[in-house]
């Protein structure tokens, strides 16, 4: 084939024998744009390869022939087309039979007049198709016999031949739609006629848009009809070629298969790796894969080791067929303990670390000493030293006496309670009693995450599962996204899974079946994580949590007051000598707190007060207002006393 046009090429093209291979022999480039513009390409190199897919009618443009006027319409105009057999058009009936005549044309001929015309029997309207069936003599004159086709029933009239136009001489056959008048290879380079446009004649003239697929593009090219360069056709001799086109694995994913599917990889990601599992460091360019389909099941558990100085991270698969056991979970801060209340379940701590409330600006705090029991009850809202409103954890104080004492103090026990700002920082170890063991699935489900646990029997399906070493392992969120099962081309029995999120390597999909495993696919169901990725994982948005509560101020308080008051006084007193500050006295004590029912829903409620176990310490029932008034009294006597 020579090379022609694009142009002419595509209004040639039968679009039942696509796709067609095609070379380009003359290339063409765009100053505007190196590689496309508006999503088209624009730049051909003189011996690339085309081939063509699919080819899309964008619109056409319709150009006067007398003028050189053009107007565009789309390819759902609804208007008909008449082609035309000339490109001119007869003052009379006379020149159209003459030119017909010389042109060996038989009758009947097609025609229609740009003018209406008025007869005795009939007035046709102008553009309205004619048929000259034969030139009969009448009165030593001649007229045409002339066919109008109506709805209803052919209607026969008599023109005379010095009928005047103009006249247009067009093909007997019905009008036909836009597609089929340029589909038609006859009529690709005849003029038409169109009721519903302006002129009488007029060119087609079509612009395409090629889908075609080239060398190591991931996506399909999109070339315009109309771009300046020529083609040849050498479909016939390039049956062996194959056009390599790249693929993401998000691709593959989206896409849902077929699975398996054979690759090999042409490019990796840039950027920090992954995972730190062996099989990262064949993931080359050159390497042959096999991707087996999605994996299952699709969500996974971020995890990370206890009792290290360094930690590591791990991401572990739903599928992963280990045996784990809870372990207590530890908090620093009440906070903490905030975080882990979940409405129905309770939870009950102990404190590992003694603490006194000196330092605390809440009234209603009491002081934790080593092994104190509490069960966390709810979040509620206290008064402060300072009369402002502070967030605080309402406890339950628990006792480790015997059940008969337990019921005797059941009353006062229900009432020894005592609040914890968010902001205190401690530590509390979870009780519990939990010796069962646990598949990943069971104990997610069962229990809310973050947790903490030991891995006691190892996933047999592994060769070397890591988790069992490790004392302890924090369970952190679970991670639902979609994976690859993939194994390499020299190993497929092995299987790993691959996030195209996080690890979208470009691959060419290749010929031949893929090697089949022997048995089941043995998937690797734990992958260590890098601690860069660890912390991408962590920037999720199921990591969001809200960041604890910024402590108050540190204040005075009222003890502060109170020594300041006792300086002032002392300063002023005449019988002692050599006294700098006022003696130390009693803390005063605020109102009792009315009783709080166990709760462990979130809703805020707004206490003012608490007071200490009976069992231990006398309670003080007077207002805070008359505290101030007895110190007074006090200083006074005891300056009197002096």
């Amino acid at each position: 084939m020579e090379p022609v046009s694009l142009q002419d090429f595509v209004c040639a093209l039968d679009l039942a024998s696509l796709p067609r291979v095609l070379r380009v022999c003359s290339g063409v480039y765009f100053q505007g744009s190196i590689y496309e513009i508006s999503g088209n390409e624009c730049c051909l190199s003189t011996g690339d390869l085309i081939k063509v897919t699919q080819v899309r009618l964008q619109k056409v443009v319709c150009e006067n022939p007398g003028t050189g006027q053009t107007m565009e319409i789309t390819p759902s105009f609804c208007g008909h087309f008449s082609p035309l057999t000339g490109p001119q058009s007869y003052a009379t009936l006379e020149e159209l039979l003459s030119a017909a005549t010389r042109r060996s044309k038989k009758l009947p001929i097609g025609f229609m007049s740009t003018h209406r015309i008025t007869t005795e029997a009939r007035v046709v309207p102008r553009d309205q198709p004619l048929l000259l069936e034969d030139v009969e003599a009448y009165h030593r004159t001649y007229r045409a016999r002339c066919v109008l086709d109506t709805e209803t029933r052919p209607f026969i009239l008599h023109l005379p031949l010095s009928q005047k136009g103009p006249f247009w001489e067009w093909e007997p056959g019905a009008p036909r739609p836009l597609l089929q008048a340029l589909q038609d290879p006859a009529l690709s380079d005849r003029l038409f006629t169109c009721p519903t446009l302006p002129w009488r004649s007029l060119i087609l003239r079509p612009q395409y848009e090629l889908q075609a697929i080239m060398h190591l593009r991931r996506t399909i090219v999109k070339i315009p009809s109309t771009l300046e360069v020529d083609v040849e056709d050498v479909t016939a001799s390039s049956q062996h070629i194959h056009f390599i086109q790249p693929l993401l694995l998000s691709e593959a994913l989206a896409r849902g298969g077929p699975f398996p599917l054979p690759t090999e990889i042409l490019e990796v990601p840039e950027g920090p790796p992954v995972f730190l599992s062996p099989w990262i460091g064949s993931l080359q360019k050159g390497q042959k894969l096999c991707i087996h389909g999605l994996a299952s099941p699709p969500w996974r558990v971020l995890v990370s080791t206890k009792g290290r100085k360094v930690p590591r991270h791990f991401l572990i698969s739903g599928a992963y067929q280990g045996k784990l056991r809870r372990r207590p979970r530890e908090f620093l801060t009440a906070y903490d303990l905030l975080g882990a209340l979940r409405p129905g379940q309770p939870l009950r701590v102990v404190a590992t670390k003694d603490c006194e409330g000196e330092g605390i600006d809440s009234p209603g705090f009491a002081s934790l000493a080593v092994g104190d029991r509490l069960e966390v009850l709810r979040c509620g809202q206290a008064h402060g030293a300072k009369g402002q409103d502070i967030d605080v954890l309402v406890c339950q104080r628990l006792s480790d006496q015997a059940e008969e004492e337990e019921e005797e103090y059941a009353e006062i026990e229900d009432e020894d309670q005592i609040l914890l700002p968010l902001y205190f920082s401690s530590s509390f170890v979870e009780e519990m009693s939990d010796n069962r063991r646990y598949n990943l699935e069971d104990l997610t489900a069962q229990f809310p995450l973050p947790c903490e646990v030991k891995v006691v029997a190892k996933d047999s399906s592994l060769p070397v599962d890591p988790l069992p070493s490790f004392p302890g392992l924090r369970l952190e969120d679970k991670i639902t996204e979609p994976f690859l099962v993939v194994s390499l081309d020299s190993n497929p029995d092995m299987c790993f899974e691959i996030p195209p999120r996080w690890l979208d390597l470009t691959v060419a999909e290749t010929e031949g079946q893929p090697g089949q495993p022997a048995g089941p696919l043995a998937v690797a169901t734990v992958e260590e994580l890098t601690e860069a990725f660890y912390y991408t994982l962590r920037q999720l948005p199921d990591f969001e949590n809200q960041p604890p509560p910024p402590r108050p101020p540190k204040s005075q308080g009222l003890r502060g007051q109170k020594k300041q008051s006792g300086k002032d006084k002392s300063r002023q007193s005449s019988q002692v000598s050599g006294l700098q500050q006022a003696p130390l006295l009693p803390k005063p004590k605020m109102k009792t707190l009315p009783q709080i029912a166990k709760d462990s829903s979130n809703t805020y409620s707004k206490v003012s007060a608490h007071r200490k176990d009976p069992r231990h310490t006398k309670s003080v029932t007077k207002d805070p207002d008359d505290d101030e008034h007895d110190y007074e009294e006090i200083f006074e006597r005891f300056q009197n006393t002096l």
